[in-house]
């Protein structure tokens, strides 16, 4: 791209890095510097968040001037203890509804994931004039226009830097440091567990199953991992960042999502041998007049930034104009990255409710936003290839293949064949120049109906220019 570069390094936790300024518009100003939260939620990230706001209490005060008072915790398997917080039993509750109607309480932080009683307790609370912090990515892809709709109707802030990217403060940066660029690109290594499959695969040279096992074993994958081995995860991110970075409410399902359950080591040493590395990407482009959005495996050159980012890491590389590239690199998920984040909103939602600030809406939510810019399907993407077929080792057959790639204006970049010692099949491994997504899957169509491929092909989009 020719974009020049710099780098953004974050280190996790730092809690003073945190999401836009909000506040409590429509209250009187307040003539005090405690701020009363309530936590509905005590699990991995809650416990962080109730142990930073505990432990970190005086320096808190002594950096911003607010005292933060952790009021209440709603949890309903309430024990008596956490590991390293320290709370009076009174404090405990198993019913939200005492946080949520709790008059002395002026933020709530919901951490409890999923969608459906999220969004009510979310919904009560921003009736009863409570400011929001969330890490709900998953909520806000779905409902984000009616939760900041309900928002800006009762003047409450709703803030949610830990829903994306832990740590790495991206949503300020899309809300606030990039406000006066054109953004024409987002790039993202946002799914932790994924990221350290893959590189697995690459430095240990195990297979899929494997390295699922052993992030599983490390507690980097869930028991269940489909919505991250599948792209899911990653898709309900990258909607959030294309809302902020366009304007637009993005609808989730348009985004192409395609998971990284197919790739197996032959594709790894191969993308070696090629000078690439496979890394699941999150891409949001805007150019000639529309955005793509997209998930799934990608080749990146070897020299990419991006193509380093190793193990549980996360990494977004945004492109705007006039800014260039930039590149947020930090701790993408877990217990201390995400609760800094979380404490952060917490801490700028009270600057604002102290400060009487204006409530920030993101413009995407907006009530009054009337932005709307088309979507570029996955079939009008163009993009070059990495294709794997095993076909059978004779005369003639990668002239067939090149002659159905050739008639849908496709053209072969580089091949290697490898043969299989004991076998009568071949691995036969092509880079494609750039091509349109719906003529290279007609193509990949009638190539599979050949007799002489064996298994069904192996499709990989490159990306060259990071």
């Amino acid at each position: 791209m020719g974009f020049k570069w710099s780098l953004v390094q974050i280190q996790s936790p730092r809690p003073i890095l945190c999401n836009n300024p909000t506040s409590s518009a429509g209250r009187n100003k307040v003539n005090k510097s405690k701020i009363n939260v309530g936590l509905i939620g005590w699990g991995t990230v809650g416990t962080g968040v109730s142990r930073v706001l505990i432990n970190n209490f005086d320096l808190i005060r002594q950096r911003t001037g607010i005292i933060l008072e952790l009021q209440k915790i709603a949890d309903r398997n309430v024990p008596t203890m956490r590991k390293g917080v320290n709370i009076e039993s009174s404090r405990l509750t198993k019913y939200p509804d005492e946080v949520i109607n709790d008059p002395n309480i002026d933020i709530v932080v919901e951490l409890i994931g999923g969608v459906d009683d999220a969004k009510d307790y979310i919904l009560k609370a921003i009736t009863n004039g409570k400011h929001i912090v969330t890490a709900n990515k998953t909520l806000l892809a779905k409902h984000g226009q009616e939760i900041f709709s309900a928002a800006y109707k009762n003047n409450i802030s709703v803030c949610f830097e830990g829903s994306v990217a832990g740590g790495i403060p991206i949503i300020k940066a899309l809300r606030e440091g990039f406000a006066a660029n054109q953004i024409q690109a987002i790039y993202g290594i946002i799914n932790g567990t994924t990221n350290y499959i893959l590189t697995q695969m690459s430095d240990n040279v195990t297979d899929y199953q494997q390295a699922l096992a052993e992030a599983q074993e490390k507690g980097y994958a869930e028991k269940d991992p489909t919505a991250d081995v599948e792209g899911d995860d990653a898709a309900q991110k990258i909607t959030l960042l294309t809302s902020l970075a366009y304007g637009i409410d993005m609808p989730l399902e348009n985004v192409y999502t395609e998971g990284i359950s197919r790739i197996t080591q032959k594709d790894i040493q191969y993308a070696k041998e090629l000078g690439y590395v496979i890394k699941l990407l999150a891409i949001s482009k805007f150019s000639e007049g529309k955005i793509e959005v997209r998930v799934h495996p990608t080749m990146l050159p070897e020299r990419s930034m991006l193509a380093n980012v190793s193990g549980v890491f996360n990494a977004i590389y945004v492109v705007g104009d006039p800014v260039g590239g930039t590149m947020f690199y930090g701790q993408g998920a877990g217990q201390q990255a995400t609760s800094s984040a979380v404490v952060a909103d917490i801490i700028d939602i009270s600057k604002g409710i102290l400060n009487n600030s204006p409530i920030p809406v993101p413009s995407c939510w907006h009530p009054d936003n009337t932005v709307s810019i088309p979507l570029r399907a996955i079939n009008e993407c163009q993009t070059r290839y990495y294709l794997r077929l095993i076909v059978v080792d004779k005369p003639g057959v990668l002239a067939q293949i090149a002659g159905i790639l050739g008639q849908h204006q496709i053209s072969i970049a580089s091949v290697i064949q490898k043969e299989q010692h004991g076998l009568n099949t071949v691995y036969l491994v092509m880079l494609i120049h750039e091509a349109i997504e719906a003529k290279m899957q007609e193509a990949i169509r009638h190539i599979d109906e050949l007799e002489v491929v064996k298994d069904k092909s192996m499709l990989i989009r490159v990306e060259n220019d990071l």
